[in-house]
């Protein structure tokens, strides 16, 4: 397994070997063991998917109990990442990148992290690993276009698709003087 630090501490490019012959191919998208060799050390206790038409974004959500390992099982998206651990270095800042099936990589998102993705094709299925179970009265929400933030979503002139939720969060600095996002 290739393994890369993001730009953000903690966080990491995991890309398992993927094995392709005349049959199709074959990926571990798990291993205790070899994730707790990279340094994850993250019991995760519940998985998810969610199946997203082209231009649907989801996020940005967090919840200060909760690492993710996170993976595009079908399709493509766009990944971003946000550091909203108080203490952090690189408080407020984010990291994207495009995450594909194809590609088999998986982002390793620390406790502490907003959350999000943008659905570049119909049909994506994008798999979530989940350190805590989920619990909305622990999840917090923060605005995709958060002008502060200035995350680069690649939609164009296009509006994003959004969850009524999703389409209220208010920004990051609404959440931090509520201390509603207090990471460990």
């Amino acid at each position: 397994m290739k393994v890369e630090n993001l730009p953000l501490a903690g966080a990491l490019m995991l890309t398992p070997r993927v094995f392709t012959d005349e049959r199709g191919s074959f990926a571990e998208l798990f291993s205790l063991e070899r994730y707790r060799e990279c340094g994850i050390g993250d019991s995760f206790v519940q998985d998810n998917s969610s199946l997203s038409r082209r231009n649907v974004l989801r996020g940005l959500h967090g919840d200060a109990r909760m690492a993710k390992l996170v993976s595009v099982l079908r399709g493509s998206a766009y990944d971003v990442i946000v550091d909203v651990r108080a203490s952090s270095a690189t408080y407020g800042k984010w990291h994207g990148t495009t995450l594909t099936a194809a590609g088999a990589s998986q982002i390793y998102v620390p406790r502490g992290f907003l959350h999000g993705f943008l659905a570049l094709e119909d049909g994506t299925i994008f798999w979530y690993k989940q350190s805590a179970p989920y619990d909305p009265a622990c999840e917090a929400g923060v605005a995709w276009d958060d002008a502060d933030l200035g995350i680069r979503w690649p939609l164009g002139e296009i509006a994003p698709i959004l969850s009524p939720r999703d389409a209220h969060n208010p920004p990051l600095a609404a959440l931090r003087e509520r201390n509603k996002l207090a990471p460990a």
